[in-house]
């Protein structure tokens, strides 16, 4: 089954092609990488398939659905969730509330019930308390769940970035060098994490990163661009056996 599809995606910024051309097809329920150069626009490709960019040209299609151009938020409640190369967390609310915060935008009941206690706002805030604790707990950070994020270590504010995104209850999850800063034991810890959320919650993953043996070792496919096109995709065997990548990341004397 056919999650995520992108063709002919186009984004100039000026005279500037951050991304040219772009296209990748994504099935349900595995790891999908889009690796290149800093610069080769795979930020861009993530702000254009959550909406915060509108793209030039091209179409996106979510399960089916032209999603091309819509709002993010109309785009996080379809399921599409993600995180971001500079984490975004609230520095100063509790691990918890900044869960909620995400929660929130599944809630319905009116304006008028959030400054007027009803019982539809009172069950609604049980139900979005218990599943915030739930993704606590899953992250492992029941203990400091009333900590405030500013005082957690990073590797717990990375897990909690990836908590309130999950938070959603998203069908595809987007990953924005989740392992950047990270030492090699965070990161071993990280990709079994991944693995497990992908497990758990049945989830499609794509994810940008620049740690190559993360990518090799939990990916199941991978796109690569350079200068916002696709110079190769393929396994993570074919990918590192390919000329033009080894070209892209070293330089023609490679």
């Amino acid at each position: 089954m056919e999650r995520l599809s992108i063709q002919g995606l186009c984004k100039n910024f000026g005279g500037v092609k951050a991304v040219d051309s772009f296209r990748c097809v994504i099935p349900d329920k595995g790891i999908h990488s889009i690796i290149g150069p800093n610069g080769a626009g795979k930020t861009t490709i993530f702000n254009l398939i959550t909406g915060v960019y509108k793209p030039d040209d091209g179409r996106i299609t979510f399960d089916g659905v032209d999603i091309t151009g819509k709002q993010p938020h109309v785009i996080a409640r379809d399921g599409i969730a993600r995180t971001f190369q500079n984490i975004r967390l609230f520095p100063e609310f509790s691990a918890l509330d900044n869960i909620k915060t995400a929660c929130h935008l599944r809630s319905n009941y009116s304006v008028l019930e959030g400054f007027v206690p009803s019982p539809r706002r009172g069950r609604q805030e049980r139900d979005i308390h218990d599943h915030a604790m739930e993704l606590v707990k899953t992250v492992g950070l029941e203990d400091r769940a009333l900590e405030m994020a500013r005082n957690l270590p990073y590797g717990h504010q990375r897990r909690l970035e990836i908590a309130r995104a999950l938070a959603l209850k998203p069908k595809l999850l987007l990953l924005d060098e989740p392992a950047a800063g990270m030492n090699p034991d965070e990161t071993r810890k990280l990709m079994d994490f991944i693995t497990e959320i992908k497990e758990r919650f049945e989830l499609t993953i794509l994810l940008i990163e620049h740690h190559m043996e993360l990518v090799m070792e939990l990916c199941d496919y991978i796109t690569v661009i350079d200068f916002g096109k696709v110079i190769a995709e393929g396994t993570p065997a074919e990918v590192q056996a390919n000329p033009v990548v080894i070209e892209a990341y070293l330089g023609a004397g490679a």
